[in-house]
């Protein structure tokens, strides 16, 4: 018997006892603060559920099961390794969050076997950085959620910090580089089961569902963005028909399945072209029931959506349900009073941008979590530029995501990779607080 973990788990209890035995029940039961958080609690995770999820969260899930499925690790590896293009490598380093929806520490097994396999430290970190600090679900919800100014700064902000921080890193330790790129073996040329421009236009498919199933209404009644608008579910129509044909000729679904899917869809459509959530709900079914039942890629595309589905959306509605408690919606308040966040994370000061930015560090995002956890700061008192700052330091890093990436490349590495995240949010906090605050 190890008595170190059996006195751990003596603590534990002990702490649990004390906590239990001290509640303060009796303030708690007359206190309306309390009642005022649990109702904002659950008036923020009916909204998330009624607005984000069936048409946000369900496509992205299944983008990123296809990401799993259909592209491989060997050409992850080609276009990141040392010897690699730098150019081409820190571009496809940069952008790769944007496809792929993982958190902090969802993505370290991925840098491990880049890193350990061959790619550069400076790729390799760009990549690090980039996968849980913009992906295809935080550019959508981001900008929803928290407004398309905000979520432009986030996007753009997440790809410049990754090679900035990709370079300096490379720059900081080229001497390791240099030895390392002079005995790299080359990386196996990847296998390939379809054309290039059969998986992209694939891709296309299911974006064009997730982008124009979101499209947003224009305060204006006329011009492009109305027009497309007011045609939304007709073009959503469209690219989900268009999927349905690259599943039955592509991807080897049975037809009969993708017609018997499709059939209830169409109904649904024609009977209730008001509520356009009912279809498009039914379509998901139809899609799931479709590709699980289906032998082959149709069937690991289904299985790896629904790992990504399980992993994520728990975490968010938990993390919704803990925002609205601990803060409350816009406007509202919840069990933290507004004054304490204004103090800590208000105006646009040094110090309340270099907090959020240290703070988020340590803490861990689940992915997508940061989003209803900023909104309830921001309805809080807090300001943009430590609002920026939190989101280009918080899903990006963790205190679990540290000590693994400290086993990976070691203590030195990890200290500079940290250090260049929480200074950079936190100078890019001050001057987007400057300029937009």
């Amino acid at each position: 018997m190890k008595w170190k973990d059996e006195w751990a788990k003596l603590v534990l209890i002990v702490a649990a006892f004390l906590v239990c035995f001290y509640l303060p029940v009796e303030w708690l039961q007359g206190s309306q603060r309390l009642r005022s958080a649990v109702w904002e609690a659950l008036h923020l995770v009916h909204w998330y559920a009624r607005e984000h999820v069936l048409l946000c969260l369900v496509p992205a899930f299944f983008i990123a099961g296809a990401i799993a499925v259909f592209v491989s690790q060997a050409s992850v590896m080609k276009y990141l390794g040392a010897k690699a293009n730098k150019v081409l490598a820190y571009g496809v380093a940069s952008v790769s969050g944007t496809i792929l929806a993982v958190c902090s520490c969802t993505v370290l097994p991925l840098f491990a076997g880049i890193y350990r396999m061959g790619a550069g430290l400076g790729p390799g970190t760009a990549f690090l950085y980039s996968g849980p600090a913009i992906n295809v679900l935080a550019i959508i919800l981001t900008a929803r959620v928290l407004g398309l100014e905000l979520g432009v700064a986030r996007a753009v902000g997440a790809i410049l910090f990754s090679i900035v921080i990709g370079l300096a890193m490379h720059l900081i330790f080229r001497k390791e580089e240099l030895a390392k790129a002079n005995a790299q073996a080359e990386l196996p040329e990847p296998q390939v089961s379809r054309p290039l421009w059969q998986n992209a236009i694939f891709f296309a498919a299911i974006v064009g569902v997730l982008v124009f199933a979101n499209w947003g209404k224009s305060d204006s009644t006329t011009g492009v963005w109305y027009a497309i608008h007011s045609a939304k579910w007709i073009i959503t129509a469209v690219f989900a028909a268009a999927l349905g044909l690259i599943l039955v000729f592509w991807i080897k679904v049975s037809w009969s399945k993708i017609v018997l899917a499709a059939i209830p869809t169409a109904i649904l459509a024609a009977l209730f072209r008001h509520e356009p959530m009912i279809p498009f709900a039914a379509a998901v079914v139809g899609l799931s029931w479709a590709t699980s039942t289906n032998e082959g890629e149709g069937s690991e595309w289904f299985t790896s959506s629904w790992g990504f589905a399980k992993q994520i959306l728990p975490l968010l509605l938990g993390g919704v349900l803990v925002a609205g408690a601990l803060l409350g919606r816009p406007g509202q308040e919840g069990l933290i009073p507004s004054e304490w966040v204004t103090k800590a994370v208000g105006g646009n000061s040094l110090g309340a941008n270099f907090f959020a930015s240290l703070a988020g560090a340590f803490m861990y995002f689940a992915t997508l979590t940061e989003v209803p956890i900023l909104q309830g700061l921001i309805g809080s008192g807090m300001g943009k530029g430590p609002a920026l700052a939190l989101l280009l330091a918080g899903p990006a890093l963790s205190l679990p995501n540290m000590l693994v990436i400290r086993s990976v490349m070691g203590t030195k590495k990890t200290v500079v990779f940290v250090s260049l995240v929480v200074v950079m949010a936190t100078a890019s906090g001050i001057i987007y607080g400057t300029v937009f605050g």
